[in-house]
């Protein structure tokens, strides 16, 4: 299935950027690419269920491209198809300063899901969550 979505992974471990068109979603990529996060798969991803849990992948055309607004297309060395263990959605905001544990359902799996968060910190929270996981409260 493909979604709207960018695709970044680290460690093997992938976050599916969801949003509307101009949201956000190539620049967040880029910055948890900065932070040596590798590209999955860049506004389009291909989402596959081989072994009951969701896997992401770019579409050949646009497997080790970026698109930055205001530069133009850039290219990336491209990460192979990782499971999909975060998603995000920056199309809701994050209102609670400890958010509820949220999931949303990719092709019948639910996978933890993190609201955008106004800040700087967003992708290095990102970042931490892909590397250590949500601690228990």
């Amino acid at each position: 299935m493909l979604f709207h979505a960018s695709c970044v992974s680290l460690g093997g471990n992938a976050v599916l950027i969801l949003g509307a068109a101009g949201s956000g979603k190539s620049a967040l990529a880029l910055q948890l690419m900065a932070f040596g996060a590798m590209l999955v798969a860049d506004d389009r991803t291909e989402v596959t269920v081989p072994d009951a849990w969701p896997v992401a992948s770019a579409p050949a055309a646009i497997r080790g491209r970026i698109e930055v607004r205001g530069i133009g297309i850039l290219s990336a060395t491209p990460a192979p198809p990782a499971p999909i263990v975060l998603a995000v959605d920056l199309d809701k905001i994050e209102t609670e300063r400890l958010p509820p544990e949220r999931v949303t359902d990719i092709l019948g799996c639910s996978i933890p899901l993190l609201h955008k968060i106004e800040g700087l910190h967003f992708a290095s929270a990102i970042l931490q969550y892909l590397k250590g996981g949500r601690a228990e409260v």
